[in-house]
C-alpha cells in the first residue's frame, strides 16, 4: 500500500538552514513517528543546487536508510527510488513541488523534487524515462500526486511563460507518457497557505522564518 503525508508549519520546520541534520532532528523524528514511520527507516532526498545538472536519480538499497535522517547526509540527489517496503523516503519543500511517482504493477516508488531548476531542464520528464530504462516501468501505469506548491502568482515560471510549477510539471510528465488521469495536482498554494512554508514569502518578508514542510512517502 502506498502512503504518503505532508507535514506543516504545526510540525516545526524540516530543514535547518545550516544543513545540519540533528537540529531537525527531533521535529522529523516526531512527523516521521506520528505517522507510524521509523527515522531509521527513511532516507533524506538531500537537493544540492552547487552544480549544473538537476536531473539525478538514484535508486536505494536497505543500506541507505536513515541517510540524512539519523546521521549526515551522503546522497545528493533530485529524486530517490525504493523497491521494497518499509523504507520511507523524505524530501524538504518550500516552495517546490514533491512529486510522489509510483507503479503499482512492480511496486516501485519515486520521489522527485520538481522545482524551477529542473523543470527547466525538463525533470519531469527525465525522471519518469530513469524510471523507464533503470526499471523497466510501464508509463502508461503511473500514478503521481504533487504535492502543494506555489502557484503562479508568487511563483511564475519565466521560462514557461510564466506558468505555474504544478501546470509545466503536469505537462512534462503527459509528455513522458503518463495518463492525465493518473496525475492529481494538491490544489493548495504553499505560498498563499500560511499552514506550509514558503521560502517566497519569507523574502518578501511575510513569513518570520525561512523554514521547510515536508513529504514523507512510504510502500508498507
Amino acid at each position: 500500500m502506498l502512503f504518503y503525508a505532508t507535514s506543516t508549519v504545526a510540525d516545526g520546520s524540516m530543514k535547518s538552514p545550516d544543513r545540519n541534520f540533528a537540529t531537525v532532528l527531533p521535529a522529523r523524528t516526531a512527523f516521521l513517528r506520528q505517522h507510524d514511520i521509523a527515522p531509521n527507516d527513511t532516507t533524506l532526498v538531500q537537493v544540492v543546487y552547487e552544480t549544473d545538472d538537476f536531473c539525478r536519480y538514484i535508486t536505494l538499497t536497505d543500506e541507505d536508510k536513515g541517510d540524512g535522517i539519523i546521521r549526515t547526509p551522503t546522497i545528493a540527489a533530485d529524486a530517490l527510488v525504493v523497491t521494497k517496503p518499509g523504507h520511507a523516503l523524505f524530501l524538504p519543500l518550500a516552495d517546490c513541488i514533491g512529486a510522489v511517482i509510483h507503479d503499482p504493477m512492480q511496486n516501485i516508488l519515486m520521489l522527485s523534487h520538481l522545482g524551477r531548476h529542473n523543470l527547466e531542464q525538463t525533470g519531469g520528464t527525465k525522471c519518469i524515462t530513469y524510471l523507464q530504462e533503470k526499471h523497466g516501468v510501464n508509463s502508461q501505469d503511473l500514478t503521481v500526486w504533487l504535492s502543494p506548491a506555489a502557484g503562479k502568482d508568487s511563483y511564475p515560471l519565466y521560462a514557461f511563460n510564466n506558468r505555474s510549477l504544478h501546470d509545466v510539471a503536469t505537462k512534462q510528465l503527459l509528455d513522458a507518457g503518463i495518463p492525465r488521469e493518473n496525475i492529481t495536482a494538491s490544489p493548495i498554494d504553499s505560498a498563499a497557505d500560511e499552514h506550509y512554508f514558503s521560502h517566497s514569502r519569507y523574502l518578501q518578508g511575510d513569513q518570520s522564518t525561512d523554514g521547510r514542510h515536508a513529504v514523507v512517502v512510504t510502500l508498507r
